[in-house]
């Protein structure tokens, strides 16, 4: 993998040594396979597909994004705003407007929610699917990244074994804007299975006033910032690429991960959207018209 200038997450540098940094598989020939696929998943944790979907539509998407982006006056007025560059002194983005980038988005949905996004996940289930209703959409403005975590600490109250992220690049990311990381055999980590993995961060101790939320306060869910101290300590790599619109990254929410800083002068953009088999309870936080997610309806008291 051929790396032109150093990659940081968190604003740390990495250790792009072979032994600590490498590309995630392509799992790409063996879409035929579903049996083969799967035994990725259970080994690996990930499933990389580039060209799953039609780059045509994705771009479609983002060209629907990036009209929105422009309204809200956060893309430089003298380029094409499909590049997505920043405007000059612009602000990260406020969560009322990255909230509108989804909302009422007929291609964003139709590229997730429909077409060769739900057949794969049917052949790869085996059965109908349900996906969550909500739809987590990222313009990541250039500073730092994602911070290292799994999913199933957000989203882990009902079906947890076969519940899968596919994370979508909307356009074309490169190293410099930063896209997402896996950590290599992190889902088989028994340490995280026995206390991280078993986390609610709606969680909270009812017995006790000053007790409350206390699994949200500091980290809020995240492992750690350091992406690199934790490949030290648990070993294996972190697998990333450069992605392409149309590449979908998939993975079990069990799997740490984290993206990479935007090093770069455009918003990155992507979208993080869940599936599982439609026979298994959702989590309720993320299914409705109107998902109540992190708010005060998703809070869950418990004695501890």
């Amino acid at each position: 993998m051929q790396i032109a200038a150093p990659l940081r997450a968190g604003g740390t540098a990495l250790d792009v040594d072979t032994a600590a940094f490498g590309k995630l598989a392509d799992a790409t020939p063996d879409l035929g396979d579903v049996a083969a696929l799967r035994d990725r998943m259970a080994s690996d944790g990930y499933l990389f597909l580039r060209g799953l979907l039609d780059r045509e539509a994705v771009l479609g998407a983002r060209r629907e994004i990036v009209t929105r982006l422009a309204r809200a006056g956060a893309l430089h007025r003298d380029y094409d705003p499909m590049a997505a560059i920043v405007a000059e002194g612009a602000p990260a983005l406020d969560r009322e407007t990255r909230a509108g980038l989804s909302a009422n988005n007929r291609p964003l949905h139709e590229l997730l929610y429909t077409g060769k996004m739900i057949a794969f996940f049917e052949r790869f289930l085996g059965e109908p699917v349900r996906h969550y209703d909500f739809t987590w959409f990222r313009a990541v403005s250039p500073g730092l990244g994602t911070p290292v975590h799994a999913d199933v600490v957000f989203m882990g109250r009902a079906e947890r074994d076969r519940l899968f992220t596919a994370w979508t690049p909307i356009g074309d990311v490169d190293f410099e804007q930063g896209g997402l990381m896996v950590l290599e055999n992190s889902r088989h980590d028994a340490g995280l299975h026995q206390n991280y993995f078993g986390m609610d961060v709606d969680a909270h101790c009812e017995n006790g006033a000053d007790q409350r939320d206390e699994w949200q306060k500091g980290t809020n869910g995240w492992l750690t910032r350091d992406a690199a101290a934790i490949r030290r300590g648990m070993g294996g790599r972190w697998l990333t690429a450069e992605y392409s619109a149309g590449d979908v990254l998939i993975f079990s929410v069990f799997t740490v991960h984290a993206s990479l800083d935007n090093r770069s002068d455009r918003i990155r953009l992507s979208a993080d959207s869940r599936y599982q088999p439609a026979s298994k309870p959702a989590d309720e936080r993320w299914i409705g018209a109107n998902p109540v997610g992190h708010g005060p309806g998703g809070k869950r008291g418990m004695i501890c």
